[in-house]
């Protein structure tokens, strides 16, 4: 593997780590965002460090031969606890048992990379390797032990990352069970990469050469493994996120019929504030159900209690689920309630009775609803409900002295 077989996926690792910047950054005290940080940020520290010009680099900038190594290995115990401790918490739990379980992975690694470096202090590695110091120093003391141990505890992750992964895999469906089978996939090459490296050191133990395994074939299992394991910790995120996205514009799309339909009674003054085309998702809902929300106060007047009741007969008796018969009932008042305003052109209030809108009397007949979602069923019924057609036909165009509720 040349350079830039490293340094791509050290680049697409620091683009996710970008992507989710501004949310990790605002939710960096929650441990599960936080692990998501750390684990792309060491995933695209491994690769980058790995690279044989930059642990060329390292070794030049230091001026200590072959110093890349026990940093690329500490790198790799970080990112396989990082792999671990983000589980854990994605898993959840009792917080103590978590933050417990969290700190014994951290502080076995933490052990695990303090050996690496004083194996390398004690040993002696004058020759500068960049691809080949396993099988070059296999029989070097404490270089020796660095090499295994850090193959050995690779070797560890993968086996846990599996257990742990398969374990909640069986608990759950659709795109986590999805995610967690490619976290296994992934971590699973932790074993024939740690197998190819030490089969070609105890080879080296035996007089024998099986150099390649180690230079040629460890390295690229090394980097399939890696971003399938980033590949399944991303994949369940990301497709929440597109999830709640198309929630998001759904929504806003299906307000659009009753929103539409009480524009002409909101106020000028109502729309003086208004989003940029630009804003989130979420932002331009809000406006919309706030926009609502003002037109229907500006036709609680109107409302007629007695219109709403035979339209949610009539929407029982032709088999409308009692949710949708209310949301149509409602939006058969709504629309009723929009021409008896347009007909009131000088804002003199009637009520359905004849007598002026108060206490007990129509005008504090209710919207029923209980937030955005009945607002979507709402909307729908004026689209294709024929209770809130007949309701609109009965209604008839606006005109000059209309009572409400036709």
């Amino acid at each position: 593997m040349d350079g830039s077989s490293y340094y791509f996926p050290a680049v697409a690792m620091g683009a996710a780590m970008a992507f989710k910047g501004p949310a990790l950054l605002r939710g960096w005290r929650d441990p599960l965002l936080r692990s998501v940080g750390v684990l792309l940020a060491l995933a695209g520290l491994v690769f980058l460090f790995a690279a044989p010009p930059t642990i060329a680099a390292v070794n030049s900038a230091t001026g200590i031969p072959n110093v890349s190594a026990p940093l690329v290995y500490c790198l790799l115990s970080a990112f396989s606890a990082s792999c671990l401790v983000l589980i854990i918490n994605w898993r959840g739990g009792p917080p103590e048992a978590t933050r417990r379980l969290t700190r014994r992975w951290i502080l076995g690694y933490t052990a695990v990379g303090a050996a690496l470096i004083v194996l390398f202090a004690l040993g002696r590695t004058p020759v500068e390797r960049l691809r080949d110091l396993d099988t070059y120093y296999a029989n070097t003391p404490f270089v020796r032990e660095m090499i295994v141990l850090y193959l050995v505890s690779l070797s560890v992750s993968g086996v846990a990352m599996n257990v742990m992964c398969w374990r909640w895999a069986a608990q759950v469906r659709g795109r986590l069970r999805a995610g967690l089978v490619i976290i296994a996939f992934g971590s699973l090459f932790n074993l024939p990469y740690s197998a190819a490296k030490l089969t070609a050191v105890v080879a080296r133990w035996n007089g024998a050469d099986l150099d390649g395994l180690s230079t040629n074939v460890a390295p690229v299992l090394a980097s399939v493994g890696a971003q399938f394991t980033a590949v399944g910790f991303c994949l369940p995120m990301a497709c929440q996120r597109i999830g709640d996205s198309w929630n998001t514009w759904s929504t806003y799309r299906r307000l659009g019929p009753l929103w539409r339909e009480l524009r002409p009674v909101a106020a000028p003054g109502d729309r003086a504030v208004r989003v940029s085309w630009w804003s989130p998702a979420e932002l331009r809902v809000t406006q919309r159900e706030s926009d609502i929300h003002d037109g229907m106060l500006s036709l609680y007047p109107y409302f007629d209690a007695a219109l709403r009741s035979r339209a949610l007969d009539t929407a029982l008796a032709s088999g409308s689920s009692p949710g949708t018969a209310r949301a149509e009932a409602d939006a058969a008042m709504v629309t009723a309630a929009v021409r008896a305003r347009a007909a009131d052109p000088e804002g003199r209030v009637i009520s359905a009775a004849g007598a002026p809108a108060g206490p007990g009397g129509a005008g504090d007949a209710p919207v029923h609803g209980d937030g955005p979602r009945d607002l979507v069923r709402m909307s729908m019924a004026l689209r294709a409900s024929p209770v809130v057609a007949a309701a609109r036909g009965r209604t008839g165009p606006a005109g000059p002295g209309e009572r409400p509720g036709g």
